[in-house]
């Protein structure tokens, strides 16, 4: 999925800048699903502005630069619906989490209890239930995994 979908998505559930949308790919909800980096995000928003899919509103703070809010359109959400329309390319994962089954586990538990508290909101929902699905899957796949593994491991050591 490209940046500009994404960020078309978290949009889609409020109003942020562009630095509200890079925390929370980066340590919130959204941050076993996507990388994405400053440089990708404001390009991306800024070509959005250009094609009518965002608008840009700047709010004043006190000792600070004047910082952008994105809101979406409803060209904006045409264009959202159009491109969850079409097949995605298949995964790539971030991280190799082959070797992180505590990290997987810790993940999980917090996706059960941040789902707890979207109920409401549709899109968040299937986004919570998706991460929870494959990271049960991972998990359940490595401990089986490793009780397999561990037999060999005993034997090769004596």
């Amino acid at each position: 999925m490209n940046v500009k979908t994404l960020c078309l998505g978290y949009l889609s559930t409020k109003d942020a800048t562009g630095y509200e949308i890079k925390k929370d790919f980066e340590d919130g909800l959204f941050s076993h699903f996507i990388e994405a980096s400053f440089g990708s995000i404001y390009p991306a928003l800024n070509q959005l502005a250009a094609d009518g899919h965002v608008t840009v509103r700047e709010e004043e703070q006190s000792g600070k630069p004047d910082k952008k809010v994105y809101s979406i359109t409803s060209a904006g959400h045409a264009a959202l619906a159009k491109w969850l329309a079409v097949v995605p390319a298949r995964d790539k994962y971030k991280s190799e989490f082959l070797f992180q089954l505590a990290d997987l586990n810790a993940d999980l538990s917090t996706l059960v209890t941040a789902e707890a508290q979207m109920s409401e909101n549709p899109g968040c929902c299937f986004v919570m239930g998706y991460g929870k699905a494959v990271l049960t899957a991972g998990v359940t796949y490595l401990e089986h995994k490793l009780q397999e593994l561990r037999p060999r491991a005993k034997a090769a050591a004596e």
